[in-house]
């Protein structure tokens, strides 16, 4: 084994790979050409919103490619370490791919320098991440994250967004990206407060992932029939913890319930 290998010179694992294997970066692979759109499945809508006590960061289940459902459960929602997750839109494949390299990014800073990136820092990562995809979203196959986690120096939960470019905003309160996000916006938007708990916020994002599938049909609704339901994840001082099938489909089930009675969703106040 080179010796290179066992004293790697930088503390990003990125940076490790262009030196040693470059090719193995997503944004370094050459597709073969080709004429006309490229049809790949796309992860749709991720929604997330911040309480006192840290975040909730969730996604529907559906992939689609062009018009058709490409899989009804798939996941959309990593943990990127103890403390933070990152939900995922756009390419599934080559999403997946940078979460995983993602995690091991901030595994390797870990290792090497004896101590967590900070919450900016994570987020700067993914952003250079997303960046080096440049390339590929230019031909279409774009990848938009949503990045939140709880910041051990605020102690608070914070969200990042994204756009193709790496381009990093830190979201107030809530965020949405993917096909429904504009919905899902919407919906938060009308029924956030600040000071939710987290029984309530959990609430919030199914009630805005509903809201979505309602309105967008690349994202997928709670499907009681498959027993396929959102998944969704809460990061506190305590770290990450991804709800149990028992309570996110507890969740599903009394919202579409409600939904019976007032399918449009709970109304806000005009005042």
């Amino acid at each position: 084994m080179p010796a290179a290998f066992l004293t790697p010179g930088s503390s990003s694992f990125m940076d490790f790979l262009g030196d040693h294997a470059p090719d193995m970066l997503p944004g370094n692979r050459v597709l073969p050409p080709m004429k006309g759109v490229i049809e790949a499945p796309h992860g749709t809508t991720i929604v997330a919103a911040a309480f006192p006590g840290g975040v909730v960061l969730a996604g529907d289940r559906r992939a689609t490619m062009g018009n058709m459902i490409a899989q009804r459960d798939i996941e959309k929602v990593f943990p990127a370490d103890e403390y933070s997750a990152v939900g995922i839109a756009g390419t599934a494949g080559l999403a997946v791919e940078m979460v995983r390299l993602f995690q091991l990014e901030l595994e390797h800073f870990e290792k090497v320098e004896g101590a967590q990136l900070s919450l900016e820092g994570k987020a700067n990562r993914l952003s250079t991440m997303i960046r080096s995809n440049l390339g590929m979203a230019m031909q279409g196959l774009a990848v938009v994250p949503l990045f939140a986690g709880w910041d051990v120096d605020r102690e608070k939960g914070r969200i990042f967004s994204y756009d193709v470019t790496g381009g990093r905003s830190e979201e107030k309160g809530f965020a949405a990206t993917g096909s429904g996000s504009i919905f899902a916006r919407g919906s938060m938007k009308k029924l956030y407060r600040d000071d939710l708990t987290e029984q309530q916020t959990t609430t919030l994002v199914i009630q805005a992932l509903y809201d979505a599938a309602d309105d967008d049909s690349a994202t997928g609704g709670p499907d009681v029939a498959r027993r396929i339901y959102p998944i969704v994840t809460v990061i506190t001082e305590e770290g990450f913890r991804r709800l149990t099938e028992a309570e996110s489909s507890e969740l599903a089930r009394s919202i579409l319930e409600r939904r019976l009675e007032q399918p449009d969703g709970p109304r806000a106040a005009l005042l």
